[in-house]
């Protein structure tokens, strides 16, 4: 009897499942290669980000090498549209979540994006930074949180969308520097009204400048002088130290302990169950304080903490990753885009995650997109799930650049047993071994009985393998990570 497709032990399968865009057979054999998950885990982490040179898609759309002027150019004398480039970069943010082999990272990419969050959506004339953005964010994903804060909140993208930009001494803006403490750091009810003050005050003098240079400077007549005090960080803020005054305050909110909870806490959320101990919290927290920020160690914590091995199939996918995974299991490929109607030219990868209700990282608001599981488990949700599956399993849609998988090769051998056909599936689509239920709902599906024996010219083959394999992707091992 020929070996099944191998699949990893479930506490393996449970750190891949958080870690990656999802299992796949050429994963597991890396998995198991590198000595188990864990192993695996480790050196995901420790590879950090790669050079721009080692990006297989910074050239499929070359728009994301333009300079914002260039960027900005081409807009106003209507050449392409700005909110056409954003397209473009979240295009490259699901391909290589799709496609790249550090998984770790790209997972950790979309994490810190969402939480230091600039919109995709074209808001103002943030457009021409926001590739550049993405990739700071990248850069830092898989370091210390205190640089990469610091490099995200001075960010041209970042200040002229939360307003930084035009926060003058004489009228400072405070919605910067509410979200800088909310949402970015020491968390809600961490704070005053008094703090946010100080904060906005803090943050003024801080411009997007155009020509010539298309970056963000500091204007020292633009920034509010005299004391400030955020919290326990207190500074004279006199003029020979205010162009420092932001590095040290952003600094001092990094290191601070409110900030390691509240970062501890969504990383809990995200990673292990919408419910996380406040035990678990303080452990990932002490981690995060005592690594002075980096956040390699505190990931190698977390997926070692037996909460984390205890929340097995707690946490639910969702829209995005709904597409990432399916795109991966059913191992689609991409052509580099040659049309405007290619798969990854056109826009079809990103309005399938429209579909089920989220685009990568088009949220309007500057909190980023909820990563509960309440947030995605909605009816309207499984519907468009339902769709998108047969859509891509039916190889109808996208249908033009790109490749799909010739459906009859879901097939192992002939003749097989039913029953194991829907276990060689359930190996291939979701990365474990069928149980009785995915078998029982295979069986409604089709009518078959699971001792049936599947031939080339059985029903099931000539008709039914559609049904099938979306019934195998619409099953709880799809949506749940």
């Amino acid at each position: 009897m020929p070996v099944p497709t191998p699949v990893l032990p479930t506490a393996d399968r449970h750190v891949v499942g958080r870690f990656s865009g999802g299992p796949t057979p050429q994963l597991t054999a890396e998995v198991l290669r590198a000595g188990g998950a864990l192993a695996w885990f480790d050196r995901q982490v420790d590879a950090g980000a790669p050079s721009a040179g080692a990006d297989a898609f910074a050239d499929w759309w070359p728009d994301l090498h333009l300079a914002p002027s260039a960027v900005w150019q081409r807009h106003i004398t209507d050449v392409r549209g700005g909110h056409r480039v954003t397209e473009d970069y979240r295009k490259q943010l699901m391909l290589r979540r799709i496609l790249s082999p550090l998984q770790v990272l790209e997972v950790m990419t979309d994490f810190w994006e969402n939480h230091l969050h600039v919109t995709t959506a074209q808001v103002g004339t943030m457009f021409p930074w926001r590739a550049d953005y993405g990739r700071v964010i990248r850069k830092h994903a898989l370091g210390r949180f205190d640089v990469m804060l610091a490099e995200a909140i001075t960010h041209p993208a970042m200040l002229t969308y939360l307003n930084g930009s035009g926060s003058t001494a004489s009228h400072p803006n405070e919605n910067l520097g509410r979200e800088l403490l909310e949402l970015h750091t020491v968390g809600v009810g961490s704070f005053t009204e008094d703090d946010v003050k100080g904060a906005a005050r803090i943050l003024t003098g801080w411009r997007v400048q155009l020509e010539p240079r298309w970056s963000s400077v500091f204007v020292a007549r633009d920034h509010w002088l005299g004391q400030v005090l955020v919290k326990d960080f207190l500074d004279l803020n006199v003029l020979s130290s205010a162009s420092t005054l932001t590095a040290r305050f952003l600094r001092h909110l990094a290191h601070h302990p409110d900030t390691a909870t509240h970062l501890a806490h969504k990383l809990a959320v995200k990673f292990v169950r919408d419910d996380p101990s406040p035990a678990l919290v303080a452990r990932l927290a002490k981690v995060y304080l005592d690594e002075d920020t980096r956040i390699a160690p505190v990931l190698k914590a977390l997926v070692r903490d037996p909460e984390f091995r205890q929340a097995t199939g707690a946490k639910l996918r969702d829209p995005v990753e709904d597409v990432v995974a399916t795109h991966r299991v059913l191992r689609t490929v991409f052509a580099p885009p040659s049309d405007p109607d290619d798969a990854s030219a056109a826009n079809s990868i990103i309005e399938a995650g429209e579909l089920l209700g989220q685009s990568p990282h088009l949220w309007t608001r500057p909190d980023g997109a909820p990563q509960d599981n309440a947030a995605w488990a909605s009816a309207s949700r499984a519907m468009g799930s339902f769709q998108v599956h047969w859509s891509m399993a039916t190889a109808s849609w996208p249908t033009q650049g790109i490749t799909y998988r010739p459906i009859r090769s879901w097939v192992p051998r002939y003749p097989i047993v039913f029953s194991e056909l829907v276990d060689h599936l359930a190996r291939n689509l979701l990365g474990r071994p069928s149980d009785a239920s995915l078998l029982d709902a295979c069986v409604v599906v089709t009518g078959v009985r699971p001792s049936a024996s599947i031939t080339r010219t059985h029903t099931v083959v000539t008709r039914g393998l559609p049904s099938l394999l979306t019934t195998v992707l619409d099953s709880p091992g799809h949506y749940y990570r």
